[in-house]
């Protein structure tokens, strides 16, 4: 991807990062900003979605998803939201996912650290918004990606429950990321935005 940006005459650079707790996610933040100064967006993409029963979850997956979904977005946030806020301007875009806003069948824990991200999303828009940082939500639905493959037909099946009845492309999540982190959204502030192909419409 750097790469494809760099050949396009764009500026792109990659930092590798193992996030899984406060630490791990300061020290990626605080690289970031030794990279390029001033980070003016940060999008919470990061995340992991095991699918399977309440039953069959050991605590070390409980721990390894909220640890990813809500607990390294909150120090992200909380490493770079202040300079945004001493600035008075900054985006922050979180991910969740059409999962936090029903009860899916496997998908408890996987939704509900998502549902957790979409409320910190909404107290953080209280606490920088008046500093002039937007703070707000994409909720993607299926999705193919690299990520995704491994669900299979399951996507698919998944895809068909919603009105567009088939997965979204890479690029339409990303393009209501782009939107929000714009100063096309300059009055949007705490919104969650479905991008489930009307999966929360039906």
């Amino acid at each position: 991807m750097v790469e494809e940006i760099r050949a396009q005459g764009g500026q792109a650079d990659f930092l590798a990062a193992d996030l899984r707790d406060e630490a791990s996610a300061r020290d990626l933040a605080r690289r970031a900003k030794g990279l390029v100064g001033e980070v003016d967006v940060l999008v919470n993409n990061a995340g992991m979605f095991p699918f399977g029963s309440t039953e069959e979850t050991t605590e070390p997956d409980f721990d390894a998803v909220y640890a990813l979904n809500v607990k390294v977005p909150y120090f992200l946030v909380a490493e770079l939201a202040p300079d945004m806020a001493r600035r008075g301007h900054g985006t922050i875009v979180n991910i969740s996912t059409m999962v936090a806003e029903y009860g899916a069948n496997g998908m408890g824990l996987y939704g509900s650290s998502k549902a957790a991200l979409v409320l910190l999303t909404k107290s953080w828009a209280a606490e920088y918004g008046p500093k002039g940082v937007r703070v707000n939500v994409v909720s993607p639905g299926p999705t193919r990606t690299e990520g995704t493959a491994v669900m299979g037909d399951a996507l698919d099946q998944l895809a068909a429950t919603t009105p567009a009845g088939h997965p979204a492309a890479p690029r339409e999540i990303a393009d209501a990321i782009v939107f929000l982190a714009s100063d096309r959204a300059s009055f949007v502030h705490g919104a969650v935005l479905p991008v489930d192909g009307g999966r929360i419409a039906v």
